[in-house]
């Protein structure tokens, strides 16, 4: 799958892309959210100009009462700051809502996080509710609290 926005194109990651993402995936500022990722394979590769900066991935819900899905996202920490996280999600989000058909999109940010959730907000996403003792933190391997934050499809800005 190859989606394009005004400077992004989100792929389908390949072999070719795992050593790239396990470096930035490792670095302090990702690795705080993320901890170790495993697998690759079920995430876009966000590139610019031909160069991998990040990455992006979805889950679906099929269940024809629940329909909705889920997106998850991380950036190397050169390119923060920029708009490319908020022009990533936006390029996922048309796609699950134009191509996919969901009318419910979900992100789950540490609630401590803030900066990622002010990016979320000006996508659309809106603040549902904190979600206690959430995920474990990867640094303390303690428990922190989770948003639940969602967006429909009216609401993509």
């Amino acid at each position: 799958m190859k989606l394009r926005g005004d400077r992004l194109v989100l792929r389908d990651a390949g072999e070719c892309d795992v050593a790239r993402l396990r470096e930035i995936v490792e670095t302090p500022e990702v690795a705080k959210w993320w901890g170790p990722v495993e697998e690759f394979d079920e995430m876009l590769a966000i590139t610019l100009a031909g160069e991998v900066i990040g990455a992006i991935q979805y889950e679906e819900v099929e269940d024809p009462m629940y329909r909705s899905a889920g997106i998850d996202i991380f950036l190397g920490a050169a390119w923060h700051g920029h708009g490319y996280g908020q022009e990533a999600i936006r390029i996922l989000a048309r796609w699950l809502i134009e191509e996919r058909g969901h009318h419910r999109l979900t992100i789950d940010p540490a609630a401590h996080n803030e900066t990622a959730i002010k990016a979320y907000e000006r996508v659309g996403f809106r603040r549902v509710g904190i979600m206690r003792a959430y995920e474990r933190d990867p640094a303390s391997q303690e428990f922190h609290d989770g948003l639940l934050m969602d967006l429909l499809a009216g609401e993509l800005t």
